[in-house]
């Protein structure tokens, strides 16, 4: 019975000493919030025209987390050109990047 128990146990243990890791890099909205403040220069303007080059600035506010995630990353590697952009997103840590993604998703088309 004991050899039955016990990695029962340990399994139940090992749950909770080992989150799975897309659980916590769910990003915390109350930190994004505090870095988004820049996002809202631009992203934040209804009908805002980039000036160069010229283009209609997406809204960003409620887009989906992980397409913001992948967008952030995408400009900070260099994959996605432009040059406000990159620079925005160089500044940004993987957990920060979470952050905003998880805050900005929190604001449902807002």
């Amino acid at each position: 019975m004991r050899k039955q128990i016990f990695p029962a146990v340990l399994l139940f243990a090992a749950t909770f000493a080992f989150p799975i890791p897309s659980a916590m890099a769910d990003g915390d909205v109350k930190a994004g919030e505090l870095i988004a403040y820049t996002c809202a220069g631009c992203h934040g303007i209804p009908g805002y025209k980039n000036v160069y080059p010229t283009y209609d600035v997406p809204k960003i506010g409620g887009q989906n987390r992980e397409y913001l995630i992948l967008a952030l990353h995408a400009y900070r590697n260099g994959e996605r050109n432009h040059p406000t952009m990159k620079l925005q997103a160089m500044s940004l840590s993987d957990k920060e990047i979470e952050d905003v993604a998880a805050y900005l998703a929190s604001l449902g088309g807002k």
